[in-house]
């Protein structure tokens, strides 16, 4: 096990930023940190991080506890905040260099490593480029470079995505999904959560410092799922046809939405192709019929706001 956290709790005076929480990454996860502001996800990454102690629990990182043993954590983890910070006098690959450096990285070694984070972040056009005139998207992917130069076993990002543009935030998770592909063990806070869908291999949910889910998309995603809902369309007279369906066996709610009819099933009905019959054996004309889905961004609505128990 990779990261493992036990009734970790983080106070701050009488402000309780996380409480009790108790989480499980494994080797070569991608684990998508979600919540509202303020939920505890800056907090627990800079735990897990060794830039914050607890106030009791404890965190553990490749089996290595938080405070006792933080320095034989850093060289295993490579940590992403959610702002770049200011390096005005310095170019790109002179930045790389002095971080290299300070991991006792030197000569040809040095070198390599630097023109391999630059292709792999795909920043080797502006090697000579002044750090401080990058773009956002273009210093957020800086931000990885040099968080791989020791090649970590462990990535803490926290909001690598944040106020970036559709194309550098599309970039930005092209490659991590690369370095997630390569086995890195990959931890992202984030809002953008169809991105996060797409990326990680669980996620874990977390409101008020408390974590309310932990564990595969997919399972949040059934959990979220209040009930059985379809939306319908037909040609003409869809007063008539709400009308009927109604009256329909295992419909328990019709309403509209943008011109569909949407009828909520009871739990025992599953299989809703007797609906299409149905209105086909009333003359009416079907344009189109279909489940709603449920995703992540659903199931994180649903979850924070008490819907699912």
């Amino acid at each position: 096990m990779i990261i493992q956290t036990i009734n970790l709790t983080k106070r701050y005076g009488k402000l309780t930023a996380l409480n009790n929480l108790n989480l499980q990454i494994q080797d070569g996860e991608c684990f998508g940190y979600i919540g509202p502001n303020g939920a505890g996800k800056t907090t627990t990454i800079k735990i897990l991080a060794t830039l914050l102690q607890p106030t009791w629990g404890e965190a553990r990182v490749c089996n290595h506890v938080v405070g006792y043993e933080s320095r034989k954590i850093r060289p295993l983890i490579g940590y992403v905040p959610d702002f770049f910070g200011a390096y005005e006098d310095m170019v790109v690959q002179e930045y790389l260099e002095f971080f290299a450096s300070a991991y006792n990285i030197s000569g040809d070694a040095r070198t390599q490593v630097v023109g391999d984070v630059l292709d792999l972040t795909d920043l080797s056009h502006k090697r000579d480029a002044m750090v401080d005139s990058l773009s956002r998207g273009m210093k957020q992917r800086l931000s990885v470079a040099r968080v791989l130069l020791h090649d970590p076993k462990v990535l803490l990002l926290d909001e690598p995505a944040s106020g970036l543009d559709p194309r550098a935030r599309i970039e930005m998770r092209e490659l991590l999904k690369e370095l997630r592909n390569m086995g890195k063990t990959i931890i992202i806070s984030s809002h953008i959560l169809h991105e996060l869908a797409e990326l990680c291999t669980t996620i874990g949910i977390i409101e008020h410092g408390e974590l309310l889910y932990h564990g595969q998309i997919d399972d949040i995603v059934r959990r979220a799922r209040l009930a059985t809902r379809v939306h319908v369309k037909v040609v003409e007279q869809k007063d008539l046809a709400a009308l009927l369906l109604q009256r329909t066996k295992g419909v328990t709610k019709v309403e509209e939405n943008n011109g569909a009819i949407v009828l909520e099933l009871d739990d025992q009905t599953h299989d809703f192709s007797y609906i299409a019959a149905t209105l086909v054996q009333n003359n009416f004309k079907i344009r189109e019929i279909k489940e709603e889905e449920v995703n992540l961004e659903t199931a994180f609505m649903r979850l924070t706001k008490g819907l699912v128990q």
